[in-house]
């Protein structure tokens, strides 16, 4: 919403910008979205790699801890 009124203040201020803006936005989300995925699996990855270093802690603890 709040990027929404942003653009409407853009547009009434300077509407060249405020169209360009309304053009790239798409191409950079698309040129953005690979590094999304690689954030989303490192995350998972080093997710994965704290499980496994935590696991005989929490093996050790038993079921009633």
């Amino acid at each position: 919403m709040w990027s929404f009124l942003l653009w409407l203040i853009l547009l009434f201020l300077c509407w060249p910008l405020a169209l360009l803006a309304l053009i790239l936005y798409p191409i950079v989300w698309l040129l953005l979205l690979p590094f999304r995925l690689l954030g989303i699996v490192v995350g998972g990855v080093l997710d994965l790699i704290w499980a496994a270093v935590t696991l005989p802690a929490r093996l050790l603890k038993g079921p009633g801890a």
